[in-house]
This record gives C-alpha cells, structure tokens and sequence, in this order.
C-alpha cells in the first residue's frame, strides 16, 4: 500500500501552507506519514498547468505573477517533512520539462532530497510526455525521477463506452441524455465534469479513439485492455494511477497489468501510424469560434 496526498497549486503553495497540509493529510488518514507527498500544478504560472487552453507562454504573465512560492522555498519544506519523518517522498503533478528539472536542482542545491516522482496526463491519446522533455528528463538516465501515469484510460473515454453512447452533455437525444444524467457511467455523464474533460470526447479525440478501438478489434482485444497494456509497456512509465467504480472493474484492469506478454510489434506500429496522423488530439478542438479571443473548447 502506498499512501499518497496533495497540496493544491498556484499562490496557495508557500512552506507554511506545504507544512500545514500535510499535517491536515495526516489527521485526516490517521497515519504518521505519507509515502508521497505532491503539488497537484505548479506553484508558479505555466501553460501546462491549463489543460492546454494556453496557445503559447506569455513572459508578461510571468513577470507580474509576484508572491508565488519559488522552487527553493518548496524544496526546502519539503524536505523539511522528509527529515522529521511525515513523508518519505515528494513529488508534482501536471508540471513539465522545466519544472521537474528546476526542482531537482534547487533541492541538489539545498542539500535536501529531490522530487522522486512526476504525475502527469498520459494516454493513448495524450503522449505528450514522450515529445516534450518530460520522459527524457525524469529518465533514470538524468533525474531519476518515477513518472506516475494518470488517466490512462481518459476519464473512461478509452473504454469505448461513450462511443456506444454519447456522453450525456454531448447527447443529441435528450431521453438518452437524461437516462445518464440520472444513472452515470462515469464522470464524463455527470453536468460538471462533463464540460471540464471535454477535450478527451473532442473531434480529434473522438477519431483517435474510434481508430484505436477499431485496433484493438482488429488483434482480438478490447479497447480498455489495448489502452492498459500499451502504457504499462511505455519505457516513460514507472507506474499508473488507475480509477474505478467497481471491483469487477478493478479486477479487469489488474489482469490487463498482470499480462507477461507484450503486444505485437505489428500493433505498436499501428498504434504509431494512428499518431502520427493526430498526434495531440485531447490539445485540439472543433469547437474554435471566431470571435473566442485566442482560446477553443477542451
């Protein structure tokens, strides 16, 4: 078992509030440490941090995002925490390239452990990672730092499930809108999360996965299994941080995991070919209006 919590992002990270929420964590648990302790976005403003709605980073809202906890002032409570024994790991979430690596050498420089682990959006269709930096700098070869995979399976999206049937927000037939209203398959049906995880049901997306299943299909597999056992085959990944709503779904996906055979080259090629064609498409959108000022729906 290993225990983990966050602190948010943004001006609400500073070393009081790291301190303060880890000791909250740990009432709340009723445990005397946690295994890994991260910032669920970064402190400082970058565009990884908004889900891709950025279209470019913005040096004038850097220069005036003033009072933001620093990567030294973060290193140093954390490991202040790790030397009183409350966590034995620290680590972030949705951050990038620049700050993974800024974060190992503030910590180096402090004297205090590193960053041991990095969680970030990784799928079949969000490789993102593997193209920016991230993989090569968390790579054991430079930081050693574990890449946690989270939403492998794109909030459900990689199921299959809302190809059968639209998510509710997206369903032109109201009757079958409300049935999942009322009786959700997964957050994607919910009102709220619905609109927010957009960008994994968007066009680009919607052909990713219609191609993938088709794939999966194709070599005798369901798509929830193909989407399971690619990352877990992924040099990039250490582990995945999996969700579910069941037992019966957690058993699935734990046989797709304890699977020792790796899939066939002649599917990985496949799988690349899909890429190459639409190579970020929970970045992109069919929904751009004219007058949206620089920003399109995801």
């Amino acid at each position: 078992v290993v225990i983990a919590s966050k602190i948010t992002g943004g001006q609400n990270v500073n070393a009081k509030n790291i301190i303060a929420d880890c000791e909250g964590s740990l009432r709340r648990l009723g445990t005397d440490y946690l295994d890994i302790y991260n910032l669920h976005w970064p402190a400082r403003y970058s565009p990884q941090s908004n889900w891709g709605q950025s279209l470019e980073y913005k040096q004038e809202v850097e220069l005036y995002s003033g009072g933001r906890a620093d990567f030294g002032e973060i290193a140093e409570a954390m490991g202040a925490l790790v030397k009183q024994g409350k966590i034995r790991g620290w680590g972030m979430c949705n951050d990038n390239a620049y700050g993974l690596a800024a974060s190992c050498y503030a910590a180096r420089a402090l004297g205090v452990p590193p960053p041991v682990n990095m969680q970030n959006d990784y799928s079949l269709i969000n490789r993102r990672i593997d193209e920016n930096g991230l993989a090569e700098a968390s790579s054991p070869v430079h930081e050693n730092v574990g890449f946690m995979a989270y939403n492998v399976l794109a909030g459900g999206v990689l199921t299959g499930k809302y190809l059968e049937r639209a998510a509710a927000v997206d369903d032109p037939d109201q009757a079958s809108a409300r049935r999942s209203l009322e009786a959700p398959r997964g957050r994607m049906d919910e009102r709220g999360w619905g609109y927010t995880l957009y960008r994994y049901r968007s066009g680009p997306a919607a052909e990713a996965t219609r191609a993938y299943s088709a794939l999966a299909k194709t070599y005798g597999m369901s798509l929830t299994e193909l989407a399971c056992r690619w990352t877990k085959e992924r040099s990039s990944v250490t582990t995945a941080l999996l969700g579910h709503t069941s037992l019966a779904q957690l058993d699935e996906t734990l046989r797709y995991y304890s699977k020792k055979e790796p899939l066939p080259p002649s599917l990985l090629w496949e799988i690349d070919r899909v890429h190459m064609r639409n190579r970020l498409p929970i970045f992109s959108s069919t929904r751009v209006g004219k007058d949206w000022d620089g920003e399109g729906e995801i």
